[in-house]
């Protein structure tokens, strides 16, 4: 039995481009005692996945060249030799990249039966628990208070914005393009800008002009040093992602306004989705909810086919996407 998988082949200077991967067969074996054989239905394509690449000691391994990569993935058993998983299952798994995957059923959490099993890579998945975490218990946040988010129109960023809402906040968004700045004003926004428009400082201080309480950061850079110029004395920033440094070929400059972090008693603080696992069930019922009684939006970029993931990532680290981006594999894939 055989699948198609995306192998890492040379490690990225700067920008990735498809040259650095390839799309190849792999060997599915059959599974063993206590192992299932799953054939992915959905993968995820994430930021994080840029470090990845980067031979250099981080939270996580580096991809290994000429070997699969792993990735968040959503799929269905279809051979099992565990009693703890039936043929039929849907499963969560790390092993995304590829269209078929296997190993110990211990690798590949069940999840309930879903008509939108991808929203577990998504709004139900790491992004949203990353947004609940950083916004909830890192961030402070409390009703009444006016949060920042940038990148916000991307899977981590809209949700931020609409947990903050539902729980009595003020939000201020920035994103890319004219579209997704008035998606984020369907999705209650208070103010939302493009941060194409002009200097992201100028256009935060007219946004919020009694500053921000607490800043949630996708972007890096400019955002940063802006959020720091905007939030108030005793303010927060939750420092989840820089996509804007991600493709760096040189160090980037700190925000040149650090010392305001002495003036205002900032705190600044990074955010890895790990930290906080004992949160998932209370974000399930507050999230789930919220999803399931239509409070709370769950957009995806949905992009068909394995030979399309590469693209799709490439496109991810462009922005874009609008909201969760998605690799979609065929439900007639067969090994």
């Amino acid at each position: 039995m055989r699948g198609r998988g995306v192998r890492l082949v040379t490690r990225p200077k700067g920008e990735p481009t498809p040259a650095d991967f390839e799309l190849v067969e792999v060997e599915v074996p059959e599974p063993g005692d206590g192992e299932v054989l799953v054939r992915n239905r959905f993968l995820s394509v994430d930021p994080y996945m840029r470090g990845r690449m980067n031979d250099a000691k981080s939270y996580a391994e580096p991809y290994a060249l000429g070997k699969v990569m792993h990735g968040g993935a959503v799929g269905e058993v279809v051979a099992s030799k565990a009693d703890s998983h039936a043929v039929g299952d849907l499963v969560l798994s790390a092993q995304g990249w590829r269209e078929f995957a296997g190993g110990p059923a211990s690798e590949f959490r069940v999840m309930p039966p879903s008509e939108h099993p991808s929203h577990y890579l998504g709004v139900l998945g790491m992004p949203g628990l990353t947004a609940y975490a950083g916004l909830f218990r890192v961030g402070a946040f409390t009703a009444g208070q006016t949060v920042f988010v940038s990148g916000a129109a991307g899977a981590v960023g809209s949700i931020v914005g609409q947990l903050a809402k539902l729980r009595g906040g003020t939000v201020v968004g920035s994103a890319g393009s004219p579209e997704k700045v008035a998606w984020l004003r369907d999705l209650g926004f208070d103010a939302a800008f493009d941060y194409h428009d002009g200097r992201v400082m100028d256009q935060l201080r007219r946004a919020a002009p009694d500053g921000i309480d607490v800043y949630f950061d996708n972007v890096g850079g400019e955002h940063l040093e802006a959020a720091l110029d905007s939030l108030v004395v005793h303010g927060r920033a939750v420092i989840c992602g820089m996509i804007s440094q991600y493709n760096a070929t040189e160090p980037s400059p700190a925000p040149r306004n650090l010392s305001t972090l002495i003036a205002k008693r900032l705190t600044v603080q990074g955010l890895l989705v790990g930290d906080h696992a004992d949160l998932m069930p209370d974000f399930l019922e507050e999230v789930g909810g919220a999803l399931a009684a239509g409070r709370l939006q769950a957009r995806e970029t949905v992009v068909d086919g394995i030979e399309s993931a590469v693209e799709a990532f490439l496109g991810l680290l462009r922005g874009d996407n609008t909201g969760k981006m998605v690799v979609r594999l065929p439900e007639g894939t067969s090994a």
